[in-house]
C-alpha cells in the first residue's frame, strides 16, 4: 500500500503529479491537501452524475458539496483494496441523490397539503370551514417560534419557502422541515377537533 506520509510529507511533489493511488492514500490518512486534490480531480464526475439524475443545477451543486463532506468525514471507511476512490465517491453520490429525490417527494406532498388547506381557508365560510379556520389559527398561535412565524407566512401571506428563508435568515432546509412537522401537527389537531379520519 502507498504510504501517505512518504508521498505527501517526504516527497516534495505537486499534488497534481501524484498517482490516483497516492492521492487516495493521502486522503485516507487525513491530509487536507489530498482532499483538495480529490475535489479537483473528481468533483466534475460527481457533479455530472448528480446533474444528470436530478436535472437541477442547484441541487447538483448541493449534492456535490454533501458528497465531499461525507467522504471526508467518513474517510476511515474507505478501503482501497475493495475499489478505487472515484468508485467510492460515486457510491456516496448515489446515496445522496436518493436522499435528495426522497426530500423532493416529501416537499411535493407538503406543498399539496398546504395548498389544500389554503383552498379551504379561501372557500365560502361554511360552518365546518369556520371551525377549521379557528382551530388552525389557534394551533398556529400556540407553536413556538420560528415554526409559528413560518407557518403564519405560509398560510396567511402565501410566502414561498425561499422567500421565508430569506426573510427570516434561515437555511431553506430548516424552513421546509418546520413546515412539514408543523403541518403534521396541524392536521392531527384538525382531525381531533372535527372528528375526521386519522392519517396513515
Amino acid at each position: 500500500m502507498v504510504s501517505a506520509d512518504r508521498v505527501l510529507r517526504v516527497r516534495p511533489v505537486e499534488p497534481g503529479d501524484l498517482s490516483a493511488a497516492e492521492v487516495a492514500a493521502g486522503f485516507a490518512a487525513g491530509h487536507e491537501e489530498a482532499l483538495a486534490e480529490v475535489y479537483r480531480r473528481w468533483s466534475a464526475l460527481v457533479h455530472g452524475i448528480a446533474l444528470k439524475m436530478l436535472g437541477d443545477r442547484a441541487d447538483a451543486e448541493d449534492v456535490t458539496q454533501q458528497v465531499f463532506v461525507s467522504a471526508w468525514r467518513g474517510r476511515s471507511t474507505f478501503d482501497p483494496t475493495t475499489g478505487s476512490l472515484p468508485a467510492w465517491l460515486v457510491g456516496i453520490t448515489k446515496h445522496r441523490i436518493a436522499d435528495r429525490l426522497a426530500a423532493r417527494s416529501r416537499d411535493q406532498r407538503t406543498l399539496a397539503a398546504v395548498g389544500g388547506i389554503r383552498e379551504d381557508m379561501r372557500a365560502a365560510p361554511t360552518d365546518d370551514r369556520v371551525v377549521d379556520r379557528l382551530v388552525l389559527a389557534d394551533e398556529i398561535s400556540r407553536l413556538d417560534d420560528p415554526r409559528r412565524t413560518i407557518l403564519g407566512l405560509v398560510f396567511y401571506e402565501d410566502q414561498t419557502y425561499a422567500q421565508i428563508a430569506e426573510r427570516l435568515n434561515l437555511p431553506l432546509g430548516t424552513v421546509k422541515s418546520h413546515v412539514r412537522r408543523g403541518l403534521l401537527h396541524l392536521r392531527d389537531r384538525l382531525r381531533e377537533v372535527t372528528g375526521g379520519p386519522s392519517g396513515s
